[in-house]
């Protein structure tokens, strides 16, 4: 199982130079990939890869994730064209469905008939990163055109996906999904499972999707402490449908029950139980604030990684 973390890029304080030397940083430490979130207030992710991984080669980035509502996809395979040519074809597209109260409330974009709008958007979408021409005209979405970049190849596209129909998607037409907030035996007995039947379904190969699981992790003494801190973080995961409904099918009271806190040997336990359960890539967020319970978790994830 690949082992990844989590890049912040300064997000209230956007600084090219110190998103660069904390980026540089993870890759002298020996990590392989990072991933980068983009929330709804944030700087542009894709941008600040874009420039970061131009500075800093030799390590991989993955968007966790992108919302397919605020953009139409010729805007998005434009840019990811971009940016994975100017990384060398070094970059993974996660994206995803956002949430009602952002996409109406913020957006004023319609968040009804979200697994047909997810489908109408690949259709655009996946032949233009494919170097095709798009002919996809639907109700919600429509997407008609090509793009004239020449050898650059667009990133693989993974959709977080936690409900059966988006998870049929997913395993139906991208290269696998990104959970988040998602415990181990709803990864066990319903993300992989059901993403792996519906590739086989659609006649994929064995292999063809993967899972990648993003949950947040501290290596620390002070387990109470750092359970505290996880659930007023990430307090908001709790009152959003989609999130609250992986937490409540795991049994977790709340968003600090899917931390993977505690020392070095019981956070690698719970780490390498995700291998067993078919895993292929765990993302971890640091969310605890000293530098030294930061270093210890990032030294442990390095040392699972090798």
């Amino acid at each position: 199982m690949q082992i990844g973390v989590v890049w912040t890029i300064n997000a209230k304080n956007l600084s090219m130079d110190k998103s660069i030397a904390s980026l540089a940083e993870l890759r002298e430490e020996g990590f392989r990939r990072v991933w980068t979130t983009q929330m709804p207030n944030e700087p542009d992710a894709l941008t600040v890869i874009g420039v970061a991984g131009r500075e800093v080669p030799d390590i991989e980035f993955g968007t966790s994730v992108l919302p397919i509502q605020s953009q139409h996809p010729m805007k998005l395979a434009q840019q990811a064209t971009t940016v994975n040519q100017i990384l060398g074809g070094r970059l993974t597209l996660g994206l995803g469905l956002s949430h009602k109260v952002v996409t109406e409330g913020m957006w004023g974009v319609s968040y009804r008939k979200p697994v047909q709008r997810t489908e109408e958007y690949l259709d655009g979408l996946l032949p233009l990163l494919n170097g095709e021409k798009a002919s996809a005209a639907g109700e919600l979405v429509t997407t008609r055109g090509a793009l004239t970049l020449e050898n650059s190849p667009g990133p693989s596209v993974y959709f977080a996906a936690l409900g059966p129909k988006m998870l049929d998607v997913a395993g139906r037409r991208t290269s696998g999904t990104v959970t988040w907030m998602t415990g181990p035996k709803t990864l066990r007995d319903h993300i992989v499972p059901t993403l792996h039947q519906a590739a086989a379904d659609a006649g994929r190969p064995d292999g063809s999707v993967r899972t990648v699981a993003m949950l947040p992790v501290s290596v620390t003494d002070d387990v109470d402490g750092a359970r505290a801190e996880a659930g007023r973080q990430f307090s908001m995961y709790d009152g959003l449908p989609s999130y609250k409904a992986m937490l409540d099918r795991e049994g977790f009271t709340g968003p600090a029950d899917a931390a993977i806190v505690g020392d070095e040997a019981t956070v690698a336990d719970r780490i390498s139980e995700l291998a067993s359960f078919g895993i292929d890539e765990y993302v971890g967020i640091l969310f605890d604030r000293d530098p030294e319970v930061r270093a210890r978790t990032r030294a442990l994830l390095r040392t699972l990684d090798a």
